[in-house]
């Protein structure tokens, strides 16, 4: 395997994947599509089995470390307003997208037979500001609720930061445990073509045309507006504000693109986020122990700008709800503000939610989608992680922390895991 690059692995599996899917759907192979559903489930519970630890260390790791980046307030500032700044741009173009195709004209859905999606915490503003701050320690790692596992590292990332050297214990051992589940979740991402096989395998033999039919306008929505941010927003702000070459920088990160769109998460893909925001990249290692995690918990365009625009446009239209200039102006709104409602999770259910909710549109417009929801959410992970990527690099361009020498040079193999949080950056 290592004759081959980790990228042409994952279009190997990418190509075996859909192959399978189709000879299982065409030839109705039922124990080839179990096979690849459970193939594809195994990978994404390795997946999620490391996302508890993972983000409370990161989080920790990464607040912690901006005591010894030079000039960090300005940094973190300018990290934030560049993730707003690209969400308002990105959910303006899907809301202009949306009113060109309309995504919910004409279409025909059993509106009656949906039934609201009940989450907790997600259905008004009170509930997801409340919903932030656990109610048991405990429950936030069991229950998997990313947000509140962001909110007590970014807490405690503080605390150690004011406590100093007492808090020195802490640190090391967070960034131990930092380092062990990079590793072992890098083992699991090793394993992503025959992941991959299964994910898309399944998606192809269990998603046909007759399920994508009625709602084809509104997928072809997202993937075109996702297309939108990926090859057009992005590049333009690499070039013009970052000064560097797009098409190099899409060849340094594609791996990590390419894992994101199949494993449908931001946070499994955070090592291979991380590494090639740093070590193809050349984005200084230390802010990027802070941007990188961050992004991947709350930097969301695929999830929480282009499709909540598209899909609130979708069900006003099935209900035959109109919307005015200041429920678009809600949305964008809601896009900025509560993306870290998706906090890194496969899907983006809770963000939806939160705009419908918002906008007062029926939540049983949640439930027309869920269907098709894994096939839309390839794509908006893609553009999120792709996002995750861009911002540091713009961020470290501006602030003279991004080695262009790394950037341009050919892209580096990715065979050995990240480089642990604890190890000082190479001289």
């Amino acid at each position: 395997m290592k004759r081959f690059s980790f990228s042409l692995q994952l279009l190997a599996g990418l190509v075996v994947g859909i192959a399978l899917g189709f000879a299982a759907r065409v030839w109705d192979l039922a124990w080839l599509a179990d096979t690849l559903t459970e193939v594809g489930k195994i990978f994404v519970q390795l997946l999620k089995l490391a996302v508890p630890p993972l983000v409370f260390t990161a989080v920790v790791v990464s607040v912690a470390n901006l005591r010894n980046v030079n000039g960090a307030a300005r940094l973190a500032s300018k990290t934030l307003f560049w993730f707003l700044a690209t969400a308002l741009v990105s959910v303006a173009f899907a809301i202009a997208l949306g009113l060109i195709i309309n995504p919910g004209q004409g279409v025909t859905l059993d509106t009656g037979a949906a039934k609201a999606v009940d989450l907790e915490g997600a259905g008004t503003w009170v509930d997801f500001l409340t919903g932030i701050i656990p109610t048991n320690i405990v429950t936030a790692f069991t229950e998997l609720n990313v947000l509140q596992i962001v909110f007590l590292g970014v807490v405690l990332g503080a605390a150690a930061i004011a406590l100093g050297d007492k808090a020195e214990p802490f640190l090391n051992f967070s960034r131990s445990v930092l380092d062990l589940v990079q590793k072992a979740l890098w083992w699991v991402i090793r394993l992503a073509p025959i992941g991959t096989a299964g994910l898309i395998g399944k998606s192809v033999a269990n998603y046909g045309w007759d399920l994508l039919a009625p709602l084809a306008k509104l997928s072809a929505g997202v993937y075109i507006g996702c297309f939108i941010v990926l090859l057009a927003i992005y590049p333009t702000l690499l070039a013009v504000v970052g000064k560097v070459n797009p098409i190099q920088f899409f060849r340094n990160s594609w791996p990590a693109i390419e894992l994101a769109f199949v494993s449908r998460s931001s946070v499994g893909t955070l090592p291979l986020t991380q590494k090639v925001t740093i070590e193809r990249n050349g984005v200084d290692r230390d802010y990027a122990a802070f941007a990188v995690p961050f992004g991947a918990t709350t930097k969301m365009d695929g999830c929480a700008s282009v499709y909540p625009a598209l899909a609130a446009i979708f069900v006003a239209q099935v209900y035959n709800i109109p919307l005015s200039v200041g429920d678009y102006l809600l949305i964008a709104f809601v896009s900025v503000v509560g993306s870290a409602a998706t906090a890194g999770l496969t899907g983006a259910i809770v963000m939806l939610t939160l705009t419908l909710s918002t906008l007062g549109l029926p939540l049983e417009g949640v439930g027309l989608l869920l269907a098709i929801d894994p096939i839309l959410d390839m794509i908006r992970t893609a553009t999120n992680v792709t996002g995750q990527i861009v911002v540091p690099v713009l961020v470290a361009r501006s602030e003279g922390r991004l080695d262009e020498a790394v950037f341009n040079a050919p892209p580096a193999p990715l065979t050995d895991a990240p480089r642990g949080a604890a190890e000082p950056a190479l001289a």
